[in-house]
């Protein structure tokens, strides 16, 4: 697989990166990650192109989730909220409205400079034990360390725990959001592993990484982000009496066995019949003469071309609103990245949807095109024409 988020020029296709994106499950702790991950800085740079701006879903769903952290934990006057992971700012620009103090630990530059025009302080970093031992010299412990869809991200899962350790209040809480294993098994949504995906979490991974470092999982919140995530909260042993929600959900991960290797057979056999019916479906649907392109150039687009082997001849372009991308070509496969004008200009018989996950949005967005006698092209949960 090539990095999902580098998008190209073709004066860079016969240099680009590509590494083996094999996925396990441990035995022991019940971990589900790909094996070999790039160097981090083959991701996250200062030409990353995502902007969590660009979803007006997702800034919403941020604006509540702080709400919801302010709420329930921020109760000591004064109180020190850091991001790790900020982005472009959209979730901690909502503590920086309220003149809560903040900091976003952010390792991309670009992102972080959007950050800051936000108004949102941003320590362009990793985080891990240095980042923290800075951050809390500078400004005391957190009483709330929180994160969205990046702890995943991070290959070395003890450093971030002894991070969180060391910055963390006495009664302060860690907070993150991540895809989660069930909805994935559930969905057969493997165009959710790639490249930054490290881990995709479960109740039973997110305990198991962190007792070890004194961090008790004290709740846990499904949300419908992503195809399905689910927020974790964790606290210092013993700071808090955990929540029946966490037993509930142990139980119940057990009953769907993510701990018992059997299911991930049959995950990747369910894995090899979408490949084979999205390509078949793709494949006649060109024969007939019809036209098809995707929406949306994600990084799962990436796993999903890359996998099933589809370029362009069987994609004419990709409609995507992210400057960074337009005018570029998917990693690996080379299709065509064009503004999302080009889209609504003349519009295709069939679109593949790779933003599934911001489908309702979508819909929302795009009545002319359905209007026009338009389809979508779905492979979540199953492959299908809609």
């Amino acid at each position: 697989m090539p990095i999902a988020n580098a998008f190209l020029t073709p004066a860079q296709f016969d240099r680009e990166y590509f590494y083996e994106m094999a996925t396990a499950s441990c035995p022991a702790c019940h971990t589900f990650q790909i094996v070999d991950q790039p160097d981090p800085r083959q991701m996250f740079h200062e030409h990353y192109a995502f902007f969590t701006r660009s979803s007006k879903r997702m800034v919403a769903h941020f604006a509540d989730y702080a709400v919801w952290v302010a709420d329930q934990f921020l109760k000591e006057a004064d109180p020190f909220v850091v991001e790790i992971g900020c982005n472009d700012g959209a979730m901690l620009e909502n503590f920086a409205k309220r003149s809560i103090r903040h900091l976003g630990i952010e390792p991309s530059a670009n992102v972080a400079a959007e950050a800051e025009r936000h108004g949102v302080r941003t320590k362009v970093a990793f985080f891990g034990m240095q980042a923290a031992r800075e951050v809390r010299e500078g400004n005391g412990p957190a009483d709330a360390i929180i994160a969205a869809n990046v702890i995943c991200h991070i290959p070395d899962i003890n450093e971030i725990a002894r991070g969180v350790g060391h910055l963390l209040a006495d009664r302060g809480v860690f907070v993150f959001e991540e895809p989660y294993l069930g909805a994935m098994i559930e969905k057969g949504s493997y165009d959710q592993i790639y490249d930054e995906h490290v881990f995709i979490f479960s109740a039973h991974s997110v305990h198991n990484a962190f007792q070890p470092h004194g961090l008790e999982l004290i709740d846990v919140v499904p949300q419908a982000t992503h195809g399905g995530s689910m927020r974790y909260v964790l606290a210092k042993q013993g700071a808090y009496e955990p929540a029946p929600a966490v037993r509930q959900l142990l139980a119940r991960e057990q009953e769907l066995g993510l701990n018992d290797p059997a299911t991930y057979d049959a995950f990747r056999e369910r894995c090899e019949r979408s490949r084979k019916a999205l390509v078949g479906l793709v494949r006649s649907l060109r024969a007939e003469g019809k036209r098809v392109v995707g929406y949306a150039a994600t990084s799962k687009s990436t796993t999903v071309l890359n996998y099933c082997g589809l370029g362009p001849a069987d994609i004419e372009f990709i409609s995507d609103t992210t400057p960074l991308k337009q005018g570029k070509f998917t990693p690996g496969t080379h299709i065509p990245v064009r503004p999302h004008e080009d889209f609504s200009a003349n519009f295709p018989d069939y679109a593949v949807l790779f933003a599934w996950n911001h489908e309702a949005e979508i819909m929302e967005k795009e009545t002319k095109f359905m209007d026009s006698g338009g389809k979508w092209i779905k492979f979540v949960p199953e492959v299908a024409v809609s």
